[in-house]
């Protein structure tokens, strides 16, 4: 392992995931401050990280695999958004904020894809190496989540807005120095069904992956209802450093996928991904019996299973994906698999979390403790009856020996 390369590349993915730490846990709550008044755009301002997952794969493929360097590409991507972010608070209670966090969604998001892949290229053993590099972007995530609660108090202001853009300004100018990567499929033609993997699945034919994308999609739509409203109902739950509150949930997240290889061989691919949904239900559960009462280990609990929630579901969802499909076409089932999670699944939560507020409080807002209860019950009972659609419907295995070791 070349220390000073794992160093340069983990500094990149710390970065990049203190980026979108930045404003993923604020952003609600700042929307909803009296100044801004955007409450009830929250759907909306939550559905743009999800269309750019959608439409990113095929940026990826169309435009950055074929004409240019990887790391060209990734200092365009990080320097607009940098800017789009910097500009959001002045612009703030307009309908040009919206605007500036579209852009800066799709200039960012496709960069989850770009980073791994500019790793990849220049590591040697991708099971011993990519961990350590990646872990060191959840690590970015906890410590903007700390910075913003602990040293600048500054939850629901416009400064974790300031301290994203900035970062994202940064690593910008950081990605020109990054090792060379010219786009691996120069000059190669490829269509829209291929690259969203649609053609891959075609050659399948496998009940058991057709029922885990679904359940995926499905279970993906608790992580588009978490991120919008979790802030805001911590806040009205008087929990004033949310930000970093929530940080506690991807220190689970470390915890859990270094445990992913002992429970594996324990528990069996079934077992994890059912846990995974299920671990929906006990948290929505949590927060919704927390509501009336305010009872702080609750709402705790309910953000330290954030690994369950991850790790067990879509971790084990990718290690079973590659070992299930022919070598040809698994990258294109594990960007099917990403499309259908991070795109499709969090936009339909983001739009159905909307449409539940307004159904619940007749309002943009939830303005009471039983208006929450009701919130957070009614997604349990769909998390409920998602986990039983898994275990019900899928009937597969793989070998845990081999397994293992791939997480």
């Amino acid at each position: 392992m070349n220390v000073f390369r794992t160093l340069r590349l983990a500094l990149m993915m710390f970065v990049q995931f203190f980026i979108w730490g930045s404003w993923a846990t604020t952003l609600s709550n700042y929307m909803n401050t009296a100044d801004v008044s955007m409450g009830g755009y929250i759907p909306l301002a939550f559905s743009f990280g999800p269309i750019a997952c959608i439409v990113a794969p095929f940026f990826v493929g169309m435009v950055a695999d074929r004409f240019f360097n990887t790391e060209k590409v990734l200092a365009v991507l990080f320097l607009l958004a940098g800017i789009a972010m910097v500009f959001m608070p002045a612009v703030a209670g307009t309908p040009f904020f919206l605007i500036l966090l579209a852009v800066h969604t799709l200039c960012y998001f496709p960069t989850l894809g770009l980073t791994s892949s500019l790793a990849f290229h220049h590591i040697e053993n991708q099971e011993k190496e990519f961990p350590v590099i990646r872990v060191f972007g959840t690590i970015g995530w906890i410590v903007t989540g700390l910075v913003i609660s602990w040293v600048l108090a500054a939850d629901g202001s416009p400064t974790p807005m300031y301290l994203g853009g900035g970062a994202s300004l940064l690593l910008g100018l950081y990605c020109f120095t990054l090792p060379r990567t010219p786009p691996p499929s120069r000059g190669e033609r490829t269509s829209w069904r291929q690259i969203s993997g649609l053609d891959a699945l075609k050659q399948v034919r496998s009940k058991p992956l057709i029922v885990l994308l679904i359940s995926a999609t499905l279970a993906y739509i608790g992580f588009g209802t978490y991120f919008p409203y979790a802030p805001v109902y911590l806040a009205d739950a008087g929990i004033e450093k949310v930000a970093g509150t929530m940080t506690y949930g991807q220190m689970s997240e470390i915890f859990f996928m270094l445990m992913i290889p002992f429970f594996f061989r324990r528990l069996g691919v079934k077992w994890m991904l059912f846990i995974g949904i299920a671990a929906w239900f006990v948290r929505f559960g949590l927060f919704a019996g927390a509501a009336v009462d305010g009872v702080y280990w609750m709402i705790l609990f309910g953000i330290l299973i954030h690994g369950l929630c991850y790790d067990f579901f879509f971790v084990t969802a990718q290690i079973y994906v590659d070992k299930k499909t022919p070598p040809a076409i698994r990258g294109q089932i594990q960007g099917l698999l990403v499309l259908l999670t991070f795109g499709l699944g969090m936009f339909l939560g983001a739009q159905i979390s909307g449409f539940v507020v307004q159904s619940v409080s007749g309002a943009d807002v939830l303005a009471s403790a039983e208006h929450w209860r009701s919130f957070w019950g009614i997604f349990a009972a769909a998390m409920l009856v998602f986990s039983a659609f898994f275990f019900l419907m899928f009937n597969d295995k793989v070998d845990t020996e081999d397994a293992a070791p791939a997480a």
